[in-house]
């Protein structure tokens, strides 16, 4: 996953899209394919790295890692560590993020919807 630099042209107009535009901030919080699906599965509770790596099997645990770390900077998705031997360390999302599941549900039903006219 490529990082915009924060002195690129293309990170200021990101920017100022998405400080003019809701819509282009919001697509650039779940944006892309995997932070929409790692949500879609949190939307039905707590999970750990490994069970959400079984159900994403073509993502590799960096990207999976990097993408749960922007879901946490952007206080959607929450990560406990629990102090056990070993560690265990559970995703799930915030009150925030649950709010998202509407969205994903009506994206789910309009992706479908779509799929079957092609």
């Amino acid at each position: 996953m490529s990082k915009i630099k924060e002195t690129s042209t293309n990170f200021a107009n990101k920017q100022a899209l998405a400080d003019e535009c809701s819509e282009a901030y919001a697509a650039n919080i779940i944006g892309g394919q995997w932070a929409l699906v790692i949500c879609s599965w949190l939307i039905g509770g707590k999970l750990r790295f490994g069970e959400l790596k079984k159900k994403l099997p073509n993502i590799t645990e960096r990207m999976l890692t990097l993408q749960l770390r922007k879901l946490e900077e952007n206080k959607i998705v929450k990560r406990t560590v629990y102090t056990e031997v070993p560690p265990r360390v559970e995703y799930e999302l915030t009150p925030i993020g649950y709010e998202l599941k509407p969205i994903i549900k009506h994206l789910e039903k309009w992706g479908q919807k779509h799929k079957d006219l092609m």
